[in-house]
């Protein structure tokens, strides 16, 4: 018996928020709205998202012991997270500092502080946190060999999910644990590299990644929807019409969702549709961790026409498939 439906080990950030008309170029400055400070961070977003899907969540991590960390602790808190495996100190929290365009894309950097200090001897103190999780998830907003680590103490029918996200090279350790590996169209050209060329188009990136060693792989599409692959096949998720105001989190929410759905024993196709429906009510709301919907949410939107969904601001209504926005603009 688990007492984790799902542990995120990952990057938990201090959000910085300002609304641009557009975003600068080289060299250049330009105004924007009131700063707004959120709770994020790609592992901290995915806990928060599967908890309040009603997943039994818990979150390993390292803030700061300083402002920014008292109000991660509170969000993964106030959304029933289990925080036992959270670290304080070391190093300033981590930030990201972000800018939402009027079509609801986003630019992102991250100062990782803290997160950058998580080792793999944290990864091995909380190994009863392993023992007692169905599913693992990890980013690469955290050193890689704590990933790496993070793969070594999984133990025998637990599942491994990564989102290899900012990406880089991963070595094949890592990459023969995924079960989903997950990847937008940047993702899959970083770790394919050269391999990237040979490939025309997602169902063959798909395949070279899974040549690569994951025991399955998820590319998504943005407004194209998603695809699925693994040993029994390629497949296609659709998209889910939503009028979307902020893609912030989108990604998070939806590899939260697809793993807490593979852990309660779903098909990887089954998953990743509920996973798009998931990511898509969450980019009808601003922000991340407090746009991310609940169960209940979700169903709603299952039962909405196209038309049906709220628009308080940003675009026009778009195709999402709740999974990220493409480029250099990736939901976080």
């Amino acid at each position: 018996m688990y007492d984790y439906d799902l542990l995120v080990v990952g990057s938990a950030n201090a959000d910085l928020v300002i609304g641009v008309e557009r975003r600068p170029g080289a060299g250049e400055t330009v105004l924007g709205s009131d700063l707004a400070v959120h709770p994020g961070g790609k592992g901290a977003n995915q806990a928060v998202a599967a908890a309040r899907l009603g997943a039994r969540t818990a979150l390993l991590a390292r803030v700061g012991d300083d402002g920014h960390g008292r109000l991660l602790l509170d969000s993964q808190r106030a959304a029933g997270v289990d925080t036992v495996g959270v670290l304080v100190g070391g190093a300033p929290t981590g930030v990201a500092l972000i800018t939402v365009d009027p079509s609801g894309d986003n630019s992102i950097v991250v100062s990782p502080g803290a997160n950058g200090r998580l080792t793999p001897a944290d990864v091995r103190a909380a190994g009863s946190l392993f023992h007692a999780s169905r599913v693992v998830s990890a980013q690469l907003e955290i050193p890689l060999e704590t990933v790496v680590e993070v793969v070594r103490s999984l133990v025998p029918g637990s599942r491994f999910v990564l989102n290899p996200s900012p990406p880089r090279p991963l070595p094949a350790e890592v990459l023969a644990a995924c079960d989903p590996l997950i990847v937008n169209e940047h993702e899959a050209k970083v770790i394919l590299g050269d391999d990237a060329g040979t490939g025309d188009g997602p169902e063959e990136w798909a395949r070279l990644l899974l040549a690569k060693g994951p025991r399955s792989v998820v590319v998504t599409l943005g407004g194209e929807g998603a695809l699925v692959a693994s040993a029994d096949g390629v497949a296609r998720v659709p998209s889910v019409t939503v009028r979307a105001v902020d893609t912030t989190g989108a990604g998070d929410a939806f590899t939260a969702a697809l793993a807490w759905r593979l852990g309660a024993g779903e098909p990887l196709a089954g998953a990743a549709a509920y996973a798009a429906r998931v990511g898509a009510a969450t980019v009808t709301k601003e922000g991340a961790q407090v746009s991310f919907p609940t169960a209940a949410e979700v169903t709603a939107l299952d039962c909405a026409g196209p038309g049906d969904a709220l628009r308080t601001s940003g675009r026009r209504a778009d195709s999402v498939s709740g999974t990220d926005a493409e480029g250099e603009g990736r939901a976080r």
